[in-house]
């Protein structure tokens, strides 16, 4: 069994030392972290490099997606109070740029590698999943990623990250990659399209990515699509036909639900001379923008209760899908080996014995009904050294044989596990699981996956339990159904920021 490695031991401790500065109640849920770990670790799920409460940014996160030229920077720069993304008609960053509070005045730009190697960011090793999809690109990661602190009070306990305009890439499959996992991870995804191309040809590559894939989410709340620059309407009046066209390339992507915006930024649009009209278009992008910053505003909240998900979906995971399921690939498993043995070494026995009463074997075979089988005076016989030899290279080839079926059983019905297993987290599980539990020397008649025993199972009820207390907990901070009295030590709490990202590394 193997457990986590000296480098996780010192990030988890970091981490629980940040948290209890500035917020004491996720402490309990770093712990409830290292009991799943443990668990994971017994099963061979987990790598002693990794760790569940890696997966997961302590630190709520928005993510600014869209076409390039659509005004994501300007928005960013709005919200920010600060000029600390460059903006311009055509594109002006091709990296994914990830905003972090900072108390220092000055804004200071770090590498993609600050973010690769800091497991309460968004990003932590991301660079094998690059990858994995674009060998060599991995080592690149600073050509995509980059890290920008902001002393803007707006981003304060909040992680911001502003994504190079798809129409600007050239569509590789590693921006991709980390586009997914931003929407993965984010708690709230700001979708921009640009209102002076609302057709659909303008918008094909977000539509495609951003907008079919997010339909069938079981997250899909948390998508805002905003038409911005809405103001380029104003010469002719056309406001609502540019919007019917927009939401009509939406639905035609699949997208009939979900929350639409139409904003624009008072200080950088052309003046608008007619007074009625003026106060048309500012009432609606305004009160857009104020439901805009009041979900942003949320998701502080939010990000709590996902990471406490986070914590309940994976340890009902191993329990309910991934235990079971491995459990029913050994049977199978067991099966084809057992099968295997019986053709193969049933022909081997058929070849010993051939060999044997022909005298095909390298040393004198004497007729059977000849043979003394007692011990002679002058030790052991050079027939009974012959047989035993015999015995021991038979065992030998029956191991190697047998050996060679275990592994090429395991290999075929991993090969077909894509096709059972649609979810890619327990995929992936499930993989590691059944190999750690096939692996060679593991008696064969073991029916349950390696690990999944009575300590493990006490250990996912024990994450579990302390789950649904966390829960208790957080209402208990969020709310008060009875009107009673605030919790003191709750309303004390500090704000979960990630300023000290800059001086502590976890």
């Amino acid at each position: 069994m193997s457990g986590p490695s000296s480098q996780i031991v010192r990030r988890m401790e970091s981490l629980e030392k940040h948290l209890k500065e500035e917020n004491p109640i996720l402490l309990q849920a770093v712990q409830r972290f290292r009991e799943l770990d443990a668990v994971a670790y017994r099963m061979g799920i987990l790598d002693p490099e990794e760790s569940y409460a890696t997966r997961v940014p302590w630190w709520p996160l928005i993510s600014v997606l869209g076409t390039f030229s659509a005004g994501k920077s300007t928005f960013i720069n709005s919200f920010l109070n600060s000029k600390l993304q460059r903006s311009g008609n055509q594109a002006v960053d091709d990296k994914f740029t990830v905003i972090c509070f900072s108390q220092e005045e000055e804004s200071r730009t770090l590498p993609g590698l600050a973010l690769d190697a800091d497991p309460r960011f968004p990003f932590y090793q991301v660079s094998r999943d690059i990858e994995s999809v674009a060998a060599g690109e991995g080592r690149r990661i600073d050509a995509y990623l980059q890290l920008k602190t902001c002393p803007s009070e707006a981003v304060r306990g909040k992680i911001l990250v502003d994504s190079p305009g798809f129409d600007a890439d050239a569509q590789r499959d590693s921006t991709l990659r980390i586009t997914d996992h931003i929407m993965d991870l984010s708690d709230l995804v700001l979708v921009f399209f640009d209102a002076r191309h609302p057709e659909p040809g303008a918008m094909r590559d977000t539509l495609s990515h951003l907008v079919k894939n997010t339909i069938h989410r079981p997250d899909s709340n948390k998508f805002l699509f905003v038409l911005n620059q809405v103001d380029c309407t104003v010469s002719e009046d056309n406001l609502e036909d540019v919007v019917a066209a927009w939401q009509r390339s939406m639905s035609q992507s699949g997208l009939t639900a979900g929350r639409f915006y139409q904003i624009y930024n008072e200080e950088a649009a052309t003046p608008i001379e007619d007074p009625a009209m003026r106060e048309r278009y500012q009432s609606k992008s305004r009160a857009d923008l104020a439901e805009i910053n009041d979900r942003i505003g949320q998701v502080e909240t939010e990000r709590v209760y996902r990471i406490v998900g986070v914590l309940e979906f994976a340890a009902r995971l191993i329990q309910d899908e991934l235990a079971p399921k491995v459990g029913e690939l050994l049977k199978r498993w067991r099966k084809m080996v057992l099968i295997g043995d019986a053709v193969v070494l049933g022909l081997l026995a058929i070849l010993s014995l051939t060999a044997l009463f022909t005298s095909a074997l390298p040393w004198p075979a004497p007729n059977p009904a000849e043979l003394d089988w007692t011990q002679p005076e002058g030790g052991f016989g050079i027939a009974h050294f012959g047989a035993a030899l015999s015995v021991a290279v038979v065992l030998g080839i029956a191991g190697y044989l047998h050996g060679l079926i275990r592994k090429f059983s395991a290999k075929s019905i991993l090969s077909h596990l894509p096709k059972e297993i649609a979810n890619p987290d327990l995929l992936e599980a499930t993989r590691k699981s059944f190999r750690f539990s096939t692996r060679p020397g593991r008696f064969l008649f073991l029916k349950s996956a390696a690990g999944w025993g009575g300590a493990s199972q006490r250990g996912i009820n024990d994450v579990l339990t302390g789950a649904a207390a966390f829960v208790q907990d957080l209402n208990d901070q969020f709310t008060n159904p009875s009107g009673d009295a605030p919790n003191p030590v709750l309303e004390k709490a500090p704000k979960n920021t990630p300023e000290s990202a800059d001086s502590t590394s976890a």
